[in-house]
């Protein structure tokens, strides 16, 4: 009977009376009934710890009730005498919580033959339905040993391991870009390769003090710049300050801008070293600033001859301040003073003009083509006027270097555009100046591929000295992309023992 408005019951739907039927055979056949009651009991006897009224259906026992004494642990079950122990006819299974079993009445009854014999029913199968992967498989015959589990597949071929890429060493034979160093030559310097002591402060001159090492870079128009000040293993181990100056400066915006690299030596085994070198950096980077839009249009136009008039004024001025500093800190005009050289570089892409000047020692190479070409500018020997410069007397049209000068049929050159004042002259009574430093210019076109370095005495002298160097940075800068800012760090700063000065250099290169 059905509930109001519900459908009639059927009989796959009796779920209730299904698992409560003391005829359903969903476990196979067995000897005793299986009902609700029985259950009650079998469990009622298993926590009283008697023995059970069935023989219990294990794997042990065949369909008919008899045991199996071709299996596993057969001779542990049975005492001397040929009967069950039941004390003792337990498994692993005991002491692992899985149950106990032990044997039932029947079975204690009568002894236990020696001989198997066949069951008298075959086991039935079970009623479970197949379910969707297939057909339910065949069933099994309890006295057959469990199957064994199905090997484990094998492991997998161990991958080989890629192996590590191998930086080339800088050997002078190998054409590869070589791997950064500490050193190269006959022997490893005598100073450490880092910095030891801090230069001595004064608390009311902070401002004086100078790091260690300084370091810029920047890209316009066609070239890439990177600059480099650090101070030499000497100056290291002593603790003194760095003797040279760096100034990267950009005056001017978009293609008319100009960028300048300056930098300074200061005299050796002066006190005042370090702001000579900086004093001379600020006062020709005032000076250049001032006048960058004539510049860049002298440059443009390739004006060489005003561009070295011009130019040669501002060096003479920036190194009459110098003087004018020793004077007033009573110094001798040699201990104040600093050699000083400059690179200007027009923002223009167009326009591939690379302009130096300066005085004092250094260098100035070109590396072309996987070579290195010295074009430090000459200089006059010692005891000659050289070339006149332009506003200083009666100079002819032209000089050897085959720079026309500024001038127009005698009449009196006007004041350099670069300064709205010249220089004044000595007066009667005064010191006598020491001899200036012979100017030096130069104005090239750069190539697509060139690196042009301009360096201080510190990084020239090696250059020039040491061949192993030369073959080091040829590797290192001879590529398409310029390095970066701490690769470039790295070469400059390369050691060559013997060689312990301060270190300044900026190196240009053309896309």
């Amino acid at each position: 009977m059905s509930q109001q408005g519900g459908r009639p019951v059927r009989p796959e739907d009796d779920w209730w009376g299904q698992l409560y039927d003391d005829s359903t055979q969903d476990t196979g056949p067995t000897a005793a009934p299986d009902s609700l009651d029985d259950r009650f009991a079998s469990a009622r006897n298993a926590v009283a710890g008697r023995p059970p009224a069935t023989p219990a259906t294990d794997g042990w026992d065949d369909a008919d009730g008899r045991e199996d004494r071709s299996g596993p642990g057969a001779a542990d079950r049975r005492d001397d005498g040929g009967r069950r122990d039941d004390a003792d006819w337990r498994d692993d299974g005991g002491a692992d919580g899985g149950g106990t079993r032990t044997q039932g009445p029947a079975l204690r009854e009568a002894e236990v033959p020696a001989q198997r014999t066949a069951p008298t029913t075959p086991p039935q199968p079970s009623r479970t339905p197949a379910g969707p992967a297939g057909p339910t498989p065949a069933p099994q015959d309890p006295r057959d040993p469990p199957p064994l589990p199905p090997p484990p597949p094998p492991p997998p071929p161990p991958v080989p391991a890629a192996p590590e890429p191998v930086e080339p060493t800088a050997s002078s034979a190998s054409t590869h870009p070589a791997a950064s160093v500490d050193y190269v030559g006959s022997g490893p310097p005598t100073y450490d390769p880092e910095p030891t002591a801090l230069p001595l402060a004064d608390p009311d001159g902070l401002d004086e003090l100078v790091s260690d090492t300084v370091l810029d870079g920047a890209r316009y128009g066609a070239c890439t710049l990177r600059a480099v000040s650090l101070r030499g293993d000497s100056a290291r181990y002593r603790g003194e300050p760095r003797r040279d100056a760096l100034l990267t400066a950009r005056f001017g915006a978009g293609e008319q801008a100009l960028v300048l690299v300056a930098m300074a030596t200061g005299a050796r085994a002066t006190p005042g070293a370090h702001l000579a070198a900086a004093e001379a950096c600020r006062w020709i980077g005032r000076a250049v600033g001032r006048s960058h839009q004539r510049l860049v249009a002298d440059i443009r136009a390739a004006r060489r001859g005003d561009l070295k008039s011009g130019l040669h004024r501002l060096t003479d001025r920036s190194i009459g301040r110098l003087r004018a500093s020793a004077a007033e800190q009573g110094l001798a005009p040699e201990e104040y003073t600093a050699s000083l050289r400059c690179l200007l570089l027009p923002a223009d892409p167009d326009c591939r003009t690379r302009v130096f000047f300066g005085v004092g020692d250094g260098g100035l190479f070109r590396l072309r083509d996987g070579a290195w070409q010295d074009i430090e500018p000459t200089v006059p020997p010692a005891g000659t006027t050289g070339a006149p410069v332009t506003g200083s007397g009666s100079p002819p049209e032209q000089t050897p270097e085959g720079d026309r000068l500024t001038m127009d049929l005698g009449i009196p050159t006007p004041p350099s555009p670069y300064e709205p004042a010249p220089a004044p002259h000595p007066r009667a009574g005064d010191p006598v100046p020491p001899p200036r430093e012979p100017f030096r210019f130069r104005a090239s076109v750069a190539r697509p591929g060139d690196a042009l370095v301009m360096c201080s005495a510190g990084l020239a002298d090696p250059l020039r000295g040491e061949p192993a160097l030369c073959a080091y940075l040829t590797r290192r800068w001879s590529g398409r992309t310029p390095p970066g800012l701490a690769a470039f760090l790295a070469d400059a700063q390369v050691r060559v023992k013997g060689y312990a000065d301060d270190r300044t250099a900026a190196a240009v290169w053309e896309a």
